[in-house]
């Protein structure tokens, strides 16, 4: 067993980047995000691995700083909130055309505009659906405990690194706040020189005489060839959507009825399930752990079961479109979200569960 601490969420992602061999964090604070930086900051990583934690003068600084430190095969990672994630959509745009691998942890609050400081998922179109200009994709991580925090670090760096593409890991103010027990997995150590050349021969760590210049650009003139660029794209966020589908089942055998929801909402509904059991309603629980690529067949397969389904979330509905979309309209699929911070409680839901499916 690993060491155990209890931890907030942000300060578990932290010690997580510290333990997993990350090279460079660049960061810019903002709530409810900033303990990231202050731990990291605090827990002086460039003594215990060498790691650079360095404070960019703005969130547009720092998803260029990735973008050039990422080019050089390092492993880098960024974390902000909502408005502080909008400010770097460009910056994802071209590190996705560039292909360079990269972390970014969005500790969503509430919006638009700049909102409220409490948690919400209003992000989620932004994540899954690209967010910057152009035909491209982020592989999107969505916690829902302190551990998968810690956990989802190193499976994002593998994740980035084994499809050349930057991974978002998508949590909320709720899951970057609470504390909860962790447990820390030993330390990995930082990729050396040599191990960056073996496994990311495409970065720029200078020209070999055995070897072609390695270029990393998101420019390209010539519209054959960027539509030939595209396609390999597209190629890539088939084969992630073929092989990286994350999800978890919760009483979902004989379920009546479904929930799908991800993150805080889905810890919510794991107590409306047993609510529910109390008065004899069989509900499970869908949890997409991966919002892109989207479980889209684990949710169709519960069209021939269940009697209707919900999109739980802290939006106006916004998974809801993907859920839809799953089901092809075999089966009745209703959302409910709060909105502006605030949070459902596991009876509210199950009251609108009961009106809306059973009662209604």
């Amino acid at each position: 067993m690993g060491e155990l601490k209890l931890m907030k969420g942000n300060e578990a992602i932290a010690e997580a980047a510290i333990r997993a061999g990350v090279d460079a964090y660049f960061g810019y604070p903002i709530t409810p995000q900033s303990e990231v930086i202050e731990y990291l900051t605090a827990a002086k990583p460039e003594e215990r691995t060498g790691m650079v934690v360095l404070q960019a003068e703005s969130e547009v600084a720092s998803i260029n700083m990735i973008y050039g430190a990422a080019g050089t095969g390092k492993k880098v990672m960024t974390s902000s909130s909502s408005p502080g994630i909008s400010l770097m959509m460009e910056g994802f745009s071209y590190l996705a055309g560039a292909e360079l691998p990269c972390v970014v942890l969005n500790v969503v609050r509430g919006g638009p505009g700049l909102g409220t400081i409490q948690p919400s998922q209003a992000d989620y179109f932004q994540a899954t659906k690209g967010g910057g200009h152009g035909d491209y994709h982020t592989i999107v991580l969505a916690p829902a405990s302190v551990q998968e925090m810690a956990d989802f670090i190193p499976l994002s760096f593998a994740l980035a690194f084994k499809y050349r593409t930057p991974v978002l890991i998508l949590s909320d103010g709720l899951i970057g706040q609470m504390m909860e027990k962790v447990e820390l997995f030993d330390a990995i150590p930082r990729w050396t020189e040599e191990e960056i050349e073996t496994n990311a021969p495409w970065a720029t760590t200078g020209k070999k005489p055995n070897r072609d210049r390695n270029v990393i650009t998101s420019l390209n003139l010539d519209p054959s060839c960027q539509e030939k660029h595209n396609e390999k794209l597209q190629a890539k966020y088939r084969e992630i959507c073929a092989n990286e589908v994350r999800y978890e089942e919760i009483e979902c055998d004989e379920a009546d009825y479904l929930i799908v929801a991800y993150g805080s909402s889905a810890r919510i509904a794991q107590k409306t399930i047993k609510l529910g059991k109390e008065k004899g309603i069989r509900i499970g629980l869908l949890r997409p752990i991966t919002l892109y690529p989207f479980p889209v067949e684990q949710v169709k397969k519960y069209t021939d079961q269940v009697k209707g389904i919900i999109s739980l979330e802290m939006s106006a509905g916004q998974m809801v479109e993907d859920v839809k979309l799953a089901v092809e309209g075999k089966v009745r699929v209703e959302h409910y979200g709060r909105m502006g911070g605030i949070i459902h409680s596991p009876a509210e839901v199950l009251e609108v569960l009961e009106n809306k499916f059973i009662g209604g």
